[in-house]
């Protein structure tokens, strides 16, 4: 383990890996990123019931194992490019985080203490036990401070970019289960879709991204549901493997 990253499960070639970029809240006590401590629970530090579902389908074996990241996405995002300016966010939805006003050697050294560790475990897990699938697993909140105007009806987001292999499958999968689903929605992966760009189209691995809506993984009984869904929706993507 590492401060940068957390394994649960262990990974098995031709099987399924689940990557968690947000899953954790974690701030070390040696960064001050100077808000207030109640914005830890919020959206824009953490994403919330990733973490939980996560372990739930690793537990039910719907995937072999589960890469999630280490600290909040306020402190590194590892959903981002290194070289873009949101990898330490300046602000987060209407938030300022004044910590991140880094210099160049402060933005250095957390990209190498965070950021790096946590893509190279992954790329050193994915060379040693190839996946045929990876689940990229994020949740996004059903309402935006900045922009309470703009509806987030979904319950679930299906996202991916050049590689649509499993797309398709995957939101039919999810519709079968009475599911809202956002096609591209509400992100884009043709926009945001850092970690997968690198580790699976990187690679040439299927895979799929959703975002699940948070009010519905916010407590025990719906994380388990949605875990539940996303494991039948696993069995039925395991028929379109791509390669």
């Amino acid at each position: 383990m590492s401060e940068a990253w957390r394994q649960l499960g262990t990974p098995r070639g031709g099987g399924v890996l689940l990557i968690g970029d947000h899953a954790s809240n974690h701030v070390p006590d040696d960064i001050d990123l100077g808000i207030d401590p109640g914005l830890l629970s919020n959206h824009i530090a953490i994403d919330i019931g990733v973490a939980e579902v996560a372990a739930l389908l690793v537990a039910g074996g719907a995937v072999d194992a589960a890469i999630l990241g280490g600290v909040s996405r306020l402190v590194v995002d590892c959903n981002r490019d290194e070289e873009a300016p949101g990898v330490l966010p300046i602000a987060s939805d209407g938030h300022a985080v004044p910590g991140n006003a880094l210099d160049d050697a402060g933005r250095e050294a957390r990209l190498a203490r965070f950021f790096r560790p946590y893509h190279d475990h992954i790329a050193a897990t994915i060379a040693a036990h190839r996946p045929a699938m990876i689940l990229s697993l994020h949740s996004f909140t059903p309402a935006l401070s900045a922009h309470p105007d703009q509806a987030r009806p979904w319950h679930v987001g299906v996202l991916y970019n050049e590689d649509d292999r499993l797309a398709g499958a995957a939101i039919a999968a999810l519709e079968a289960e009475g599911l809202m689903v956002g096609d591209q929605l509400p992100y884009s992966g043709k926009l945001l879709n850092a970690t997968m760009n690198r580790h699976a189209e990187g690679n040439a691995i299927p895979y799929v991204g959703i975002e699940m809506r948070q009010d519905l993984v916010s407590d025990a009984a719906g994380q388990a549901l949605f875990a539940q869904r996303l494991s039948r929706m696993c069995s039925k993507l395991a028929l379109y493997p791509g390669e």
